[in-house]
């Protein structure tokens, strides 16, 4: 069998953590922020943890991992 090819757009959106949790960007922090609040930007700042509703598809889109 031909190895399976890991998603491009999953390898510079997602990281797994060790016990493998999918750590992800938080959306709405490029442009046009002068429009959201200052709590909005505060707490989207940094990343966050995929919900395990969505973590089944990037586990998917990354058959053997990213590092």
């Amino acid at each position: 069998m031909p190895k399976l090819k890991t998603k491009s757009g999953v390898k510079k959106r997602f990281k797994f953590t060790a016990s493998g949790k999918v750590k992800h960007g938080v959306a709405g922090k490029r442009h046009r922020l002068i429009s959201h609040n200052a709590k909005y930007i505060r707490q989207n700042r940094g990343t966050s943890v995929l919900s395990e509703a969505d973590v089944a598809h990037v586990r998917l889109w990354a058959p053997y991992g990213l590092k």
